[in-house]
């Protein structure tokens, strides 16, 4: 198997469809990469690109669609539901094939350097690839958001990994690191009470007394969707399934006279990941369940509702089917 790397760089643009192309563009542009999803959400105002290649040609489609994004979002009008603190808000790495963790984290800090040398964006470094035990947190780096950046930024401890703490209001800041794969799992709710929902999501949470052990949610309302959504990232799916993210979810909304319509997946899963969740349900219902893991799949999807707000297709939303497809 080859060194492959995929980024999943996450852009505060998810209204302005000129804007969103121009930065797919700049990532189609760059040979031996291979873009595979772009995933938009209105409300969120928010764009998650996943694309994977060789990791010296993912490096560079990352900075250029980073370059890209500086010259086309403005973050002094940016308004979204999702936390966000810079135009390229987030971008990992993430080692596939015979790619180690240590090359992701070294790209990660290449691109860093590049970004805060040529674009005068201050640079931050976070999970693995993180400086100090705080920054290896999102959220941490994150907290205050764009609105607060400039006098965060004169923080002693919030002094830049790369570039100086100078504010930039046009770009904000980058976040960036190398990471396991990491899923991005909304699920919805029938009720459209939003405190429901941050309910719901305070008790799943990894550092609740009851919570899910890698699992980060909040919880806020959709107006594309007309829902109220329990949004999780789940940093370790061989941990926490995705099934038992569901199921809890499932289960505090009785508790609260609702039920879950479905879910939605943002970005991209693991093929593994998804037919791991078609066997809970087989095994559930007492049904023979060693089936090829693109049948599996397919129960999955029916379980999980993925198609409950949008159309899911599994040949563009599972990162080896995707991959293979011409």
């Amino acid at each position: 198997m080859e060194k492959l790397l995929e980024c999943v760089p996450n852009f505060s643009e998810g209204q302005n469809k000129e804007t969103i192309e121009a930065i797919a563009n700049a990532i189609r542009c760059v040979s031996g990469v291979k873009l595979l999803d772009i995933d938009p959400g209105f409300h969120a105002n928010r764009t998650v690109y996943t694309f994977v290649g060789s990791p010296q040609n993912v490096a560079n489609a990352a900075f250029e669609a980073i370059k890209t994004a500086s010259k086309l979002i403005d973050m002094p009008v940016h308004k979204g539901a999702h936390p966000r603190i810079g135009a390229c808000d987030v971008c990992p790495f993430i080692p596939l094939g015979q790619t180690i963790m240590n090359e992701a984290i070294e790209i990660s800090k290449n691109v860093a350097k590049r970004v805060a040398d040529e674009l005068n964006i201050p640079t931050y470094l976070y999970e693995n690839s993180a400086t100090s035990p705080e920054r290896k947190n999102l959220a941490w780096l994150r907290k205050g958001e764009y609105e607060n950046l400039s006098s965060k930024l004169l923080l002693p401890d919030f002094y830049p990994d790369f570039g100086e703490n100078t504010f930039n209001p046009k770009s904000g800041i980058l976040i960036t690191g190398a990471r396991p794969f990491l899923i991005a799992y909304n699920v919805n709710l029938k009720s459209k009470d939003v405190e429901i929902a941050k309910k719901i999501a305070s008790q799943i949470r990894e550092k609740s007394p009851t919570g899910l052990p890698n699992v980060k949610a909040i919880g806020w309302y959709i107006d594309e969707f007309d829902k109220v959504q329990v949004s999780t990232n789940i940093t370790d799916y061989t941990v926490t399934p995705v099934y038992k993210v569901f199921d809890a979810i499932s289960s505090l909304a009785q508790s609260f006279d609702t039920e879950v319509t479905g879910s939605e997946l943002v970005g991209m899963i693991p093929l593994h990941a998804l037919s791991e969740c078609g066997v809970h349900f087989l095994k559930s219902n007492h049904q023979p369940h060693h089936l090829p893991q693109t049948e599996l799949a397919d129960y999955a999807e029916k379980y999980l509702g993925l198609s409950d707000v949008k159309a899911f297709d599994k040949h563009k939303k599972v990162i080896e089917l995707a991959m293979n497809a011409d």
